[in-house]
């Protein structure tokens, strides 16, 4: 249980699958098809799907690179966050979002497993949401030329190993195959 008063809901969030982040993806069209199926089914039970998505120098807003992947749509309506911090919370309108929406549970998908993706998670967390990764539903690039002691498979093995047991007062990190994810509408 999310530690935020009165925030009964989940939503849905897909962060950063943009063709410059995702090109070079592990078994991004996997991922693809994961989060595919995990949005169907949140808009079918009226959950908010947050699509969030990256600027940067390598990712200039209204860049080919800056765009979404096309077989993920966002729909009419839903909210998109533009960020330029891993932390999709830092300096957006995530967390107005999520209030106006009575959201204490995040379902986290997209990309960079090894960057956005973790520090969303722990952003999260430390803002007292519970939050859920999805384990085979986020990707990220080999990030050995950049230091990265682990290849991409790896890096996403331990994500998911190490979240399962993340945890603080009231709130906690949990680890869902899409298979297993459910979603209670509002």
């Amino acid at each position: 249980m999310a530690s935020l008063q009165d925030r009964p809901n989940t939503a849905l969030m897909v962060i950063d699958m943009q063709r410059g982040v995702v090109g070079d993806a592990f078994e991004v069209d996997r991922v693809i098809d994961n989060i595919n199926a995990l949005v169907d089914r949140a808009r079918t039970a009226n959950v908010p799907v947050i699509w969030v998505q990256h600027a940067s120098e390598e990712l200039v807003e209204g860049s080919e690179p800056w765009q979404y992947v096309d077989e993920l749509q966002r729909a009419d309506g839903e909210p998109l966050v533009h960020k330029c911090f891993g932390d999709s919370f830092e300096e957006t309108d995530l967390e107005s979002i999520l209030a106006e929406r009575h959201v204490g549970h995040l379902v986290v998908t997209g990309a960079q497993t090894d960057a956005c993706i973790r520090s969303t998670l722990h952003g999260a967390l430390a803002r007292g949401y519970d939050a859920t990764l999805v384990a085979d539903a986020h990707t990220t690039e080999d990030m050995r030329p950049w230091g990265a002691p682990i290849g991409p498979a790896d890096a996403i093995a331990y994500t998911n190993l190490y979240w399962s047991f993340t945890n603080a007062p009231g709130r906690s990190g949990i680890t869902s195959p899409t298979a297993d994810v459910t979603f209670a509408g509002p």
